[in-house]
């Protein structure tokens, strides 16, 4: 098949993003003919995969951004012949469309009724993105990457027709627990943890989003937490770790192009997440044998089989006991092992092959004529 991918973002620095290199690898693997549309990319990605460079107009408003690389790319693509156009943005002229976060109308949900009035009727940006993501919810075939995800469709916007579930996957040669294993000693001692601490690991880019402040104040006496990203609010964190009693045994460590040595050190993963379309780095986790802790209202979830293969946090209140609970190296490693099996299930290649099985779908449908 001849494949054009759209997004905006080639690279490796967000979930969505990943998500993307992931899957047009795998379709590449496949046999695939691959075209990528985007505002930019890394060139050690672009790999036999062909790269059509977007203008990146209206910078100064996300969503006319959003509006601009629609038009640029329906622009582009007249110009070509594929068997499959699928993006990965707010955009509507395309056949499939992957949504990657909640839409913007569940987000209105969380207002205060005042603000929701003014948010919703009252502001231009509002009223721009709710007539985009009306106008891409009639896209002929949606992709949600997880239950949620598709929930949210079905509760706001009444579509249940052609939604596929296909959620991300994890490398599992490079989050592999035999691998973490042995460098889980060094790790652990440039980090000053000792074998009896806790060591809790935290990983992603918006800290308020992904529940950090739920996560903070459960620090107690032997844990350790290890925060990996590029957060928001960082001054507001900061003087939460400062005024804490065990701010010294916590650490942000920023944007890594080496997080798996803090999986090797890690203990258990921590996603206590407000709003969580997945969680990639809870994939991760499991994929290293890792126990980890997840808010039940996050995507992933939808993996998590409590006290099985993983944990599930339904009240903020509840957070420490589940640490005080996989603080018994027993219990790791029986949770560990099974999370280990669950993400076995979840690896690239089988995105692609979800990927492939539906573009054959989509095309054995169409008339002659297309």
């Amino acid at each position: 098949m001849k494949i054009a991918v759209l997004v905006k973002r080639f690279t490796l620095s967000g979930g969505k993003e990943r998500y993307v290199v992931e899957l047009v690898k795998s379709l590449c693997r496949l046999g695939h003919q691959v075209d990528v549309f985007a505002c930019e990319a890394e060139q050690r990605l672009l790999n036999d995969i062909g790269f059509f460079r977007v203008p990146n107009r209206m910078t100064f408003s996300s969503v006319l951004n959003t509006i601009s690389f629609v038009k640029e790319t329906a622009k582009m693509l007249e110009e070509y012949d594929y068997d499959i156009v699928h993006s990965h943005e707010r955009n509507y002229t395309q056949e499939v469309l992957t949504l990657h976060s909640f839409s913007y109308y569940e987000g209105l949900k969380k207002y205060t009724w005042l603000r929701k009035i003014d948010q919703k009727y009252l502001s231009l940006r509002s009223w721009l993105y709710l007539w985009l993501e009306r106008a891409q919810m009639r896209t002929p075939w949606l992709i949600s990457v997880s239950t949620a995800i598709s929930k949210d469709v079905e509760e706001n916007y009444h579509r249940t027709g052609n939604v596929v579930e296909i959620p991300p996957g994890v490398d599992l040669t490079i989050f592999d627990e035999k691998s973490v294993y042995a460098m889980r000693q060094q790790a652990r001692k440039e980090k000053n943890i000792h074998e009896n601490e806790l060591a809790v690991l935290f990983v992603g880019s918006a800290f308020q989003r992904k529940g950090l402040d739920r996560l903070i104040p459960a620090i107690t006496e032997e844990m350790h937490l290890i925060i990996v990203g590029k957060g928001d609010h960082i001054s507001k964190f900061s003087k939460m770790i400062k005024a804490h009693p065990c701010g010294q045994r916590i650490s942000m460590e920023g944007i890594t192009d080496n997080v798996i040595k803090y999986y090797a050190l890690a203990d258990v993963v921590v996603l206590p997440s407000r709003s969580e379309a997945f969680g990639m780095s809870v994939l991760e986790g499991m994929a290293c044998g890792l126990p980890v802790i997840v808010s039940h209202n996050s995507g992933v979830a939808g993996l998590i089989r409590h006290g099985e293969n993983g944990f599930l946090m339904s009240k903020v209140s509840e957070l420490t006991g589940l640490l005080e609970l996989v603080k018994s190296e027993e219990t790791r490693r029986k949770i560990g092992f099974c999370a280990r099996k669950t993400a076995e299930k979840y690896g690239w290649s089988r995105v692609g092959s979800s990927h492939e099985c539906l573009y054959k779908k989509i095309m054995s449908k169409r008339s002659p004529k297309e």
